[in-house]
């Protein structure tokens, strides 16, 4: 059976460059960076090589691109960081992805809600957040609906009422869709993971914006400026930046197409079947994203059909 595959938010299939930059650091180019002698240095320079196409992307100083094993421990490391060199309380929205939201939980922060659609309510943003407040994260994306974050809203709140938290967010669902520059202009730190962008699992960013000191939650090494400890998985950070190199070049186009493509999908189902609610408006959310739900049709029932007819 030939399968429609609608699952990027999840993960995405890794780009054919990705995989062709990738393969010669899993054979003879397989020095280790923290090296000294001729075959590590090589593999040093591939990594800054990669560090500079990262920060280009972001807009961010190659200086401020920490390489993480995911985006699962660039956001642990983002809230761990500040609350444990900082202290104070750590807040979230509702809608973050568990990454975040477990690891504000362990601190003992706060969650505040949502509207609707899934914005982050600003006015009980600005009713939590004080002096000390030590992290608010809020994602760009939402990873379940597509929801986007008006983040230049967070942080006006954010700095008026906590102006010496950290602002992070999670922009793992971002890459694809939004201008990760803009996003970097508001926040302190910023979350990405490789498999989101057509990269390989297993490989993410925590760009930290310089002065912000974050406590590590990876040490014994010293690599990344003693920041995040452990060996460089150098095939799996070249083959990132090559595939989020692609990304941006190609994101005006990509959202054309996906969008025209998402709009046909969910005007179908909505002229032809009862019941259908979209979640988010069309305006307030990723191309990339479809969200929808139907009444009275239990959502993993749904899946499983849907995986039968091979989508």
């Amino acid at each position: 059976m030939e399968y429609c595959y609608l699952d990027h938010a999840a993960t995405t299939p890794m780009r054919p460059e990705a995989v062709e930059a990738m393969l010669p650091f899993l054979s003879e180019r397989f020095a280790n960076p923290s090296g000294s002698h001729r075959f590590a240095r090589e593999a040093r320079r591939s990594v800054d090589e990669a560090r500079d196409v990262v920060a280009a992307a972001i807009g961010c100083r190659p200086g401020e691109v920490v390489f993480t094993g995911g985006g699962t421990e660039a956001d642990n490391a983002a809230v761990f960081g500040a609350v444990d060199r900082r202290g104070g309380i750590p807040v979230c929205s509702a809608v973050e992805h568990h990454a975040v939201i477990a690891s504000v939980e362990a601190r003992r922060g706060l969650i505040v809600g949502v509207d609707g659609t899934g914005h982050v309510d600003l006015d009980a943003l600005g009713g939590a957040v004080d002096e000390h407040t030590s992290v608010v994260s809020a994602m760009a994306v939402n990873n379940e609906v597509g929801t986007i974050t008006d983040l230049a809203a967070v942080a006006e709140v954010v700095r008026r009422g906590a102006p010496g938290a950290v602002l992070h967010t999670d922009a793992v669902q971002a890459a694809c869709w939004l201008d990760l520059a803009e996003l970097w202009s508001h926040v302190d730190a910023l979350s990405l993971s490789a498999h989101k962008f057509g990269g390989p699992k297993g490989v993410g960013v925590l760009a930290v914006r310089e002065g912000t000191v974050l406590a590590p939650l990876l040490v014994g090494g010293g690599q990344e400026r003693e920041r995040r400890s452990g060996t460089h998985n150098v095939a799996g950070i070249v083959a990132m930046a090559e595939a989020l190199r692609l990304t941006v070049a190609e994101r005006d186009a990509t959202n054309v197409r996906v969008a025209a493509l998402r709009d046909e999908l969910v005007d179908r189902i909505v002229n032809t079947t009862t019941g259908v609610v979209e979640t988010v408006p069309r305006d307030r959310k990723v191309a990339g994203s479809a969200h929808i739900c139907i009444d009275g049709v239990e959502n993993e029932a749904l899946l499983y059909l849907l995986d039968e007819a091979g989508v």
